[in-house]
């Protein structure tokens, strides 16, 4: 709990689909996925379903904003589809959230008139409507210039230091990954072993990346 995770490896690796897995987007074929001490696997399409909406937030690469809804309306919408949400509770939570990533002052502008950190800022906000167990992000950066990468990277330890939400992300971007409380490296759809005592610093791969070793880079990438 209240972990930040990042999951790195080469292009084809599984990192999307270990998150695809994670968040019961896609069906395990053997083995078993916990989650809060539930085992998903066993878990009928409708249950499961609740249990995305429930438990997990979704955060990807291209925003999925509605671009005609504002930045409070868009935070609002899985609110407005919650089994048993009330609904004059709505607009609270979902200012609570704008303001928590520092977007006040942008909630009522429309998706199209914000940058790229502030429209991925929203959409971190919005998966966190449901207040779930687990934020699973999918290259959250890997869309935005240097600046917004900075600002969506603030927003993501924020979240994780004012709600408690275990945060993992699959990225490329060794500035992000190498502040994560654990790193996950895949190869060929294996988790590399590494020490469990050793800083994700010192990983090789990490020290190829913050060394500016290009061919690992891009081995990596």
């Amino acid at each position: 709990p209240q972990e930040m995770v990042a999951i790195i490896g080469p292009s084809g690796s599984g990192k999307s689909t270990l998150m695809g897995l994670m968040g019961g987007l896609d069906s395990a074929t053997s083995g078993k996925i916990y989650l809060d001490g539930e085992d998903i696997t066993l878990l009928g399409e409708r249950a499961l379903t609740r249990m995305r909406n429930q438990k997990i937030g979704f955060v990807f690469q291209y925003f999925n904003l509605v671009p005609t809804l504002n930045a409070l309306e868009n935070v609002m919408l899985p609110l407005q589809y919650a089994p048993n949400s009330p609904r004059r509770g709505h607009k609270k939570r979902a200012q609570e959230l704008l303001e928590m990533l520092n977007l006040g002052e942008r909630m009522s502008h429309n998706a199209r008139e914000l940058s790229g950190g502030e429209q991925q800022r929203v959409a971190i906000a919005r998966a966190l409507a449901n207040s779930p167990s687990i934020l699973l992000c999918d290259e959250p950066t890997g869309n935005l210039d240097r600046a917004s990468t900075a600002l969506v990277t603030e927003a993501l330890f924020h979240v994780r230091e004012n709600t408690g939400t275990t945060v993992v992300v699959v990225t490329h971007n060794p500035t992000l990954a190498k502040r994560m409380d654990r790193i996950v490296e895949l190869v060929d759809g294996q988790i590399v072993p590494s020490p469990a005592t050793i800083a994700p610093t010192e990983l090789p791969i990490m020290k190829d990346w913050l060394n500016g070793n290009r061919n690992s880079d891009k081995a990596h990438c």
